[in-house]
């Protein structure tokens, strides 16, 4: 086991990162301060291994609650589910909630935890790659509205991230694939030497290597947890980690929440945001035609829904947690391993990418 820290003064936590240590006892009893915990799950999760976090609670009591699996439900609809669970089970303000699963239910338990008497702890126990390096870490919790991704939610910090790799064994091949695309993006935005590598190992990635997953996972998680220790609530820097978010949140939301997979909308997100790169002039077209092909060696989609016009994606994109008083704000490519954030964009060139189509990453 691997332990990481998400540096931020006396709200740090651990990043436990390994096999086999989801029914760890150690590794939760020291981060639960009173004796109730709710496990938050979902269907596919829970015959897995919800038995297996409840054996490491044994000295606790505990509740549950099985949510539907899938983007269409993070919603506060489906959130309701965890309140009404914490209020019959009188769960008071020292309870625990422990979210098992992929991203939805770690952005939905903890923002249940954010608002649940206003703020109770929390434990992110991810069981998908993308989750694992990079929805768990950070403290961004939330839901989604028809007209927006994440629009509804809060920054709060869990006690504890436990990321067992074992979990991954039985991920989807498109699953994987989407976390894959949340690994491109750091080697991409702040860490070329892990970029490099991943242009020779993700092959062995799409292989379930358990080496090359552990390494890429704690490679992910150490160069989140190092924009995050610098700009805990996005205030500047950490923006970055939402390369590709802005296209791929318009393709997300106009396709229907969990049509796209996350990861396969960021991931031509980043093509398409490394495309415009290139067209205003900080990129290499070597260095996105390079790009496209490692999106596909990862089975990641490098082309945007085709019943999607300019104006579908402009009219979603305006309406994005990053516009700051009406100007669309990109992160973009200064270079392989640097991005920066701009709201300087020059609309004719944005709209040469937004129709480039099959052209991305071609140029």
């Amino acid at each position: 086991m691997n332990t990481l820290t998400v540096d931020l003064g006396e709200r740090s936590y651990p990043i436990f990162i390994g096999t086999d240590l989801i029914a760890d006892e150690s590794l939760y009893a020291p981060y639960i301060k009173g004796s109730q915990v709710l496990i938050v799950t979902n269907e596919t999760v829970a015959p897995l291994y919800l038995d297996k976090v409840k054996s490491a609670l044994t000295n606790f009591r505990v509740d549950e609650v099985i949510l539907p699996d899938g983007e269409e439900y993070k919603n506060l609809e489906i959130l309701n589910r965890i309140y009404d669970a914490l209020l019959e089970k009188q769960h008071n303000r020292t309870t625990t909630l422990i979210a098992l699963g992929g991203g939805v239910i770690g952005d939905m338990t903890g923002f249940a935890a954010a608002s649940y008497q206003r703020g109770v702890n929390f434990i992110q126990v991810p069981t998908t790659l993308l989750s694992q390096v990079d929805s768990s870490v950070g403290g961004k919790t939330a839901v989604n509205h028809p007209l927006g991704k994440n629009m509804i939610g809060a920054f709060h910090q869990p006690q504890c991230v436990i990321a067992d790799t074992a979990t991954l064994n039985t991920l989807p091949e498109r699953e994987l694939s989407a976390g894959i695309a949340e690994v491109i993006k750091y080697g991409l935005i702040c860490d070329s030497e892990f970029y490099n590598w991943l242009e020779q190992n993700t092959a062995a990635l799409m292989a379930k290597d358990g080496n090359a997953l552990a390494y890429a996972i704690e490679r992910s998680c150490q160069d989140k947890a190092d924009v995050v220790a610098q700009d805990e609530t996005e205030a500047g820097i950490r923006a970055i980690l939402n390369l590709g978010h802005t296209f791929g949140h318009a393709i997300e939301a106009h396709q229907g929440y969990g049509n796209w997979l996350h990861g396969e909308a960021v991931g031509t997100g980043m093509l398409m945001a490394a495309d415009l790169g290139y067209r205003m002039g900080d990129i290499s077209a070597e260095q996105v035609r390079a790009l496209r092909e490692l999106l596909i060696e990862a089975g990641l989609p490098v082309v945007g829904p085709k019943d999607m016009s300019v104006e579908d994606y402009t009219s979603r994109m305006q309406v994005d947690k990053k516009v700051l008083d009406g100007s669309i704000r990109l992160v973009l490519l200064k270079r392989i391993g640097e991005a920066y954030i701009t709201s300087d964009i020059d609309k004719g060139l944005l709209t040469e990418t937004l129709v480039a189509g099959e052209n991305l990453g071609c140029c």
